[in-house]
């Protein structure tokens, strides 16, 4: 398995948590559509939030990260958020 951690902070961040919030079943839409995925987390944190995305493989990750660039330039390009922070690599262990 492999896993992408995007996390956003600075100028626009909480407004795009905001807008993710509340418009919750189109993002899990559109990352239900990834192939291969295994579990997306979205969290809030006090200067912004991040995501966490675990896939079979790489590809899937891959494949999520645009999927999440695409939706956020369609629906929050107004927002200004800068580009978060990508931490990504093998699970070494996942627990249920």
């Amino acid at each position: 398995m492999h896993t992408v951690v995007r996390s956003f902070s600075g100028k626009g961040a909480k407004e795009l948590f905001d807008l993710l919030e509340k418009n919750k079943p189109d993002v899990e839409k559109t990352l239900r559509s990834v192939k291969g995925l295994v579990s997306y987390t979205l969290v809030r944190s006090a200067d912004g939030g991040f995501s966490v995305t675990v896939c079979n493989d790489k590809a899937g990750t891959d494949e999520s990260i645009q999927k999440a660039r695409d939706w956020i330039a369609k629906n929050a390009a107004s927002i200004g958020v800068a580009a978060p922070k990508v931490t990504e690599g093998s699970v070494v262990l996942h627990v249920k």
